[in-house]
């Protein structure tokens, strides 16, 4: 592919989300595959986020969701993590899969479903 393409060019993505515990980021990302807005749902501890917050600078344990979806499904997805959330302002971010193994990447594309 082309690297000078823009995002919503690349069909699959890996949408990171982070969350204040694993029992959120479990139902986030249960709920979002079983939409089928995405393939899989893989959740990281992480031991320290730092972060500006209100104008403090804050340290927190969060958990990471790594999501594997379609960019056509993008704003799907962050609607409905938005609707699970418990931040005001949740990470949703999404960066597109440049290479990756064909019938992985085909797996991710017949796993999610249909945007209408």
């Amino acid at each position: 592919m082309d690297q000078g393409k823009d995002f919503q060019s690349w069909p699959t993505i890996i949408v990171l989300v982070t969350t204040a515990s694993e029992v959120e980021a479990t139902t986030i990302g249960k709920t979002i595959v079983k939409q089928g807005l995405a393939a899989c749902a893989n959740i990281l501890a992480l031991k320290k986020s730092i972060f500006q917050w209100e104008g403090q600078i804050v340290e927190e344990q969060e958990c990471l969701i790594m999501m594997k979806s379609r960019s056509d499904l993008f704003d799907d997805l962050a609607m409905a993590v938005k609707r699970l959330h418990s931040y005001k302002v949740p990470e949703i971010v999404a960066v597109p899969i440049v290479q990756g193994s064909q019938d992985y990447l085909k797996w991710v594309m017949e796993s999610t479903r249909i945007s209408s």
